[in-house]
């Protein structure tokens, strides 16, 4: 093995951890994530359900939230991450449209619509949050990059990690989720079944 090689995989993961701390950390916002968590609440309590959309990876994190909110939490939720109803709404309506024709069809007046999103300002998910806001659904979003993308500054709940990096933003929104699953659940480690 190169031990210059060694030195330099070290030093990069030196840099990598100490960034993912360092932004774990400064991302602790505990009032918004018990404003979020007790957002969730009130919705379920009226009767509504929780509907996460994201694109790529954060579409994934819609999936696994919608599925650990509805096992773990014992609360409703859904995600629109299946590739017949992305493409279909796509096709017909354009990429830019699918999320608010999706929305439009699925969405009802009592539920959340959550946006996961690296940047807050995909196309396809500001227009999503349009139309959502102009039907009068609440709103939520968990955004990273810039602190004046659009999903945050327009939405009702956020959570705002302050990185660029897609793999560090999307890990601590992973954290954010389980953490509001988990303080629904009431226990930070329990059994699956």
């Amino acid at each position: 093995m190169n031990p210059n090689k060694n030195q330099s995989d070290i030093l990069f993961l030196e840099d990598y951890w100490s960034r993912y701390k360092e932004i774990l950390f400064k991302s602790r916002d505990d009032e918004s994530i018990l404003s979020l968590r007790d957002n969730f609440g009130k919705t379920v309590n009226s009767g509504g359900r929780l509907i996460f959309i994201g694109n790529g990876a954060s579409a994934s994190l819609a999936s696994h939230a919608a599925a650990d909110f509805t096992k773990q939490a014992k609360i409703p939720a859904i995600a629109f991450n299946d590739h017949n109803l992305v493409t279909a709404l796509s096709n017909d309506y354009g990429y830019d449209k699918w999320v608010e024709k999706a929305i439009s069809y699925y969405a009802q007046p009592k539920d959340r619509v959550i946006f996961i999103s690296v940047s807050g300002n995909s196309p396809n998910l500001v227009n999503g949050l349009k139309y959502s806001k102009s039907k009068g659904f609440n709103t939520a979003s968990l955004t990273g990059s810039s602190p004046d993308n659009y999903l945050r500054k327009n939405s009702e709940c956020s959570l705002w990690v302050d990185s660029h990096a897609y793999n560090i933003v999307e890990s601590i929104h992973t954290i954010w989720i389980t953490l509001i699953i988990d303080l629904f659940v009431g226990h930070a480690e329990y059994p699956v079944s």
